[in-house]
């Protein structure tokens, strides 16, 4: 006999402020204090890239603490940047462990400063802490500020896969300090506005236009198009996340994930020597040149995305795919494709691009077209007519 199920539909709300600021650990500015609650305790932990171009950081959050009495339960937690620091669980335990060896309840606060691999590890550490400590994310590079340190992801790097291990968690807030990167060196400063090619590509071709007409001031690493170029990206990827209908990604559909399986899988080939924007970046050309060549995107629209990300700097050469080339040969870009399935789940679910401004998904994706892509972008990548000034072809 089969008895009726006992149903149940749970609702959650929530909710989370994206700040911009400078000079955050002033003390004469009260924002973190008016996010953070002074009753319960604080731990904060900080990127060692951050800690070296800012010797004085750790200080300042210890005088900050206690010119607005947070209660910072120890001195600053310094621990590697950049991807290395998501390669093993050694980071997240130890903060597990600081967490628990300070008595960090569920309404203390883990504030996280860094950039977006920090960001993903503090974040995975905390959610899985008491089942989720509040987080509060610092990012400090342009992806970070833009993109991921806004998001819901939390994460760290298992099995050879990026982010296998992760919790959907949303932060309790996001401040982004615009002073953090005024420090970043030429690739990171430049790496994080793949990301806001992606998003103008499938969202906004007014964005897009900016971009272009920024592309050589943005180079020269000029804040004022920065500023614009992030506040306008955050608001995008929130906007996404709270109307999407799958802010925790249950579908298969992920558009703000739009050349992120090739760059993944580049990112892994390299054992990331790439930076996660670089990869992004070549990605985003590889998905353009196969939506042009096989006849989705008109030929002016993929020559302006290459000129545009050639004028912002980013080399975007894609490696000829490793024999045997093959989906199931795991040293092969190809088995990107397959890894992105798995990772996300469902069907395979690409996006592709029909016009700036304007994304399609695809379920099925050509293996000759795409090595055809590869030639074909490559190719472009020599050719003078890519060779720009601003986004002028000379």
């Amino acid at each position: 006999m089969i008895m009726e199920p006992i149903r149940q539909h749970i609702a959650v709300p929530f909710g989370y402020n994206v700040h911009f600021t400078t000079g955050l650990f002033a003390p004469s500015n009260p924002l973190l204090a008016s996010v953070v609650d002074p009753a319960y305790q604080m731990i904060c932990v900080v990127d060692g890239g951050v800690a070296d171009a800012h010797p004085r950081l750790a200080e300042q959050v210890t005088e900050y603490s206690t010119a607005h009495r947070l209660q910072l339960a120890c001195p600053a937690m310094v621990v590697p940047g950049g991807e290395s620091v998501k390669n093993t669980r050694e980071y997240v335990d130890q903060l597990h462990s600081a967490i628990h060896e300070f008595g960090i309840c569920r309404h203390s606060t883990v504030v996280a400063i860094g950039g977006g691999a920090l960001l993903d590890m503090a974040g995975y550490a905390a959610a899985t802490a008491h089942r989720g400590v509040r987080l509060v994310r610092v990012p400090t590079t342009v992806l970070a500020q833009n993109d991921s340190g806004v998001g819901v992801k939390n994460g760290i790097n298992a099995f050879g896969r990026k982010n296998f291990l992760g919790v959907f968690a949303p932060p309790y807030a996001v401040i982004n300090d615009f002073d953090f990167l005024e420090t970043l060196d030429a690739r990171d400063w430049r790496a994080g506005m793949a990301e806001a090619v992606k998003v103008a590509m499938i969202k906004d071709a007014a964005f897009f236009e900016f971009l272009e007409r920024e592309a050589a001031a943005l180079a020269n690493r000029e804040m004022r198009p920065m500023r614009t170029l992030i506040e306008r990206c955050a608001e995008m990827h929130v906007q996404h996340i709270q109307n999407s209908g799958d802010a925790f990604e249950n579908g298969s559909s992920r558009p703000l994930d739009f050349g992120h399986w090739a760059a993944h899988k580049l990112e892994q080939l390299t054992n990331y020597a790439l930076r996660h924007g670089e990869a992004v970046a070549k990605g985003i050309a590889l998905d353009t040149t196969y939506s042009y060549v096989a006849g989705r995107l008109e030929e002016r629209d993929w020559e302006r995305t290459i000129a545009l990300m050639t004028a912002m700097g980013f080399d975007l050469t894609v490696p000829q795919p490793c024999a045997p080339v093959s989906r199931e040969n795991p040293r092969c870009l190809l088995s990107g494709l397959n890894e992105f399935r798995e990772h996300l789940g469902g069907p395979l679910t690409i996006m592709l691009i029909q016009r700036v401004g304007q994304a399609i998904e695809v379920h099925e994706i050509s293996d000759e077209l795409m090595l055809e892509s590869i030639q074909v972008l490559n190719g472009a990548l020599q050719d003078s007519r890519f060779i720009s000034v601003g986004t002028r072809k000379i």
